[in-house]
């Protein structure tokens, strides 16, 4: 395949305060990478190198194969072949959606019956037909967001960055929008940088995840991949396991979390290998089921359907928590609890558990995520 994009050791500092160190990342022609991490992580600086809005102090920047920055040098943002859609969609007030969508290639210099073939073509796959003599402040968020998404594909980048494209968009519009883009995306063809703080829409667009911490890397892979195995507990708290116990490792897998002794983790989770003595367990607030101490059915159905969903030789974990509050979120409930030795927890139920309520939560070992105590943060 091509490479229409790489990166070889860049760094950024800003005075004392390194900012990227040493990031490596080739993006192949018509691939989706989506960067995703917290905010200070260095994603968006390294947007911004790319895009020729700053300069690296080392490494360097190939585009198609050419230098195009380095500490020595920058190629001009203009003669990058690269079009960005901003956070704040950066429309011209002034110009009807047609203008806008047209600006890159009025700027080239092109045919007037071409640009005009092009801009209808991108009318109609944006669903901006018959918007195209509004104004910016005529048009919803949605709307403004296609026609700058229209503008940027106008020229046919070879690298299209998008920082956080979405986030100005309420959350209907959001879902809408992140499937509209990866479906547009691919059917043309376009090479992607994506960068994001929200993991579902990573998910949604990315055909490769990068997820960053602290100026660096943290782990590549597929969303599916990335969402299985997260490389760091820091990637996994990213990623939704957000309950977080301290633990200490055991031989062959075993922890000992909450003041109860666990069957284990996964053999292949990430860090289970040199986990022994002082641990992060980390599970998603979805991966546990709830067995009341009352020996109600519903209790042993939902110990029979933990035990089934096990495989071969596996032990169910089962840890005690007392339950501390019930909140409803529509499809169900989010029960705030503690375990026997006063760590915080939540998990999802059907139904609302009242305070004062005792039981297990059963969590199978493929669901349980292990990590040295010094990733703490």
């Amino acid at each position: 395949m091509t490479s229409i994009l790489e990166i070889r050791q860049v760094g950024k500092s800003y005075g004392k305060q390194e900012v990227l160190g040493g990031v490596d990342l080739t993006v192949q022609a018509g691939e989706i990478i989506s960067v995703l991490g917290p905010s200070g992580c260095g994603k968006s600086t390294l947007l911004q190198l790319i895009a020729g809005l700053q300069q690296p102090d080392r490494g360097e920047i190939l585009l198609r194969g050419k230098v195009a920055a380095s500490r020595s040098g920058m190629l001009a943002p203009e003669k990058r072949g690269i079009n960005m859609v901003f956070q704040d969609y950066a429309l011209w007030p002034h110009m009807t959606v047609f203008e806008n969508i047209a600006y890159g290639m009025r700027r080239g210099k092109q045919d007037q019956t071409a640009i005009k073939a092009s801009v209808a073509e991108l009318a109609a796959l944006l669903r901006l037909e018959g918007l195209e003599q509004r104004l910016p402040p005529q048009l919803s968020g949605g709307q403004q967001q296609r026609v700058a998404i229209a503008r940027a594909l106008a020229t046919k980048p070879d690298l299209m960055l998008l920082d956080e494209p979405l986030s100005n968009l309420d959350m209907q519009l959001r879902v809408e929008m992140r499937t509209e883009m990866a479906y547009l995306f691919k059917k043309l063809g376009t090479t992607v940088f994506h960068v994001t703080h929200d993991p579902e829409e990573a998910f949604s667009m990315a055909d490769r995840l990068v997820i960053m911490r602290e100026g660096a890397i943290d782990q590549t892979g597929t969303p599916q991949q990335c969402w299985r195995l997260p490389a760091s507990a820091s990637a996994a708290k990213l990623l939704g396991a957000g309950n977080r116990l301290r633990a200490m490792g055991r031989s062959g897998g075993r922890v000992a979390a909450g003041g109860a002794e666990l069957a284990g983790v996964w053999p292949g989770a990430p860090g289970t290998a040199g986990a022994e003595g002082a641990a992060l367990l980390l599970f998603r607030p979805d991966a546990a089921d709830f067995l009341p101490r009352d020996g109600s059915s519903s209790g042993d159905a939902a110990a029979a359907e933990a035990a089934a969903s096990l495989e071969p030789g596996m032990e169910p974990n089962r840890l005690p928590v007392h339950v501390m509050h019930s909140v409803f979120e529509g499809k169900g409930w989010r029960v705030l609890a503690r375990t026997a030795d006063g760590q915080p927890l939540t998990f999802l139920h059907h139904r609302p558990l009242a305070a004062g309520d005792e039981g297990m939560l059963t969590i199978s070992p493929n669901d349980l995520y292990l990590y040295p105590q010094q990733e703490a943060n």
